[in-house]
């Protein structure tokens, strides 16, 4: 889709200079910020969710599981 935006000058620029050093169209680069971004923002909204469920439910472990995890944890490379 064809689309027209406004951007600062200097954005501009260092976007013209990034997409030459990839070698991709400005389309291409401009998809690839939009497509990252809009992904960050995809992530905080299921991150939200998870938060709202994890401030309603307990989310401490088991005290049995909890030992069992501890000593796995241990015997572990680091």
């Amino acid at each position: 889709m064809k689309t027209a935006i406004s951007i600062p000058d200097e954005v501009f620029r260092k976007a013209e200079c990034l997409a030459r050093q990839l070698r991709v169209s400005r389309s291409e680069l401009y998809a690839k910020a939009v497509e990252a971004f809009v992904q960050t923002h995809d992530t905080k909204e299921v991150r939200d969710a998870l938060d709202r469920v994890y401030a309603s439910e307990p989310s401490a472990l088991d005290a049995v599981l909890e030992r069992l995890q501890e000593r796995a944890i241990a015997r572990d490379d680091w």
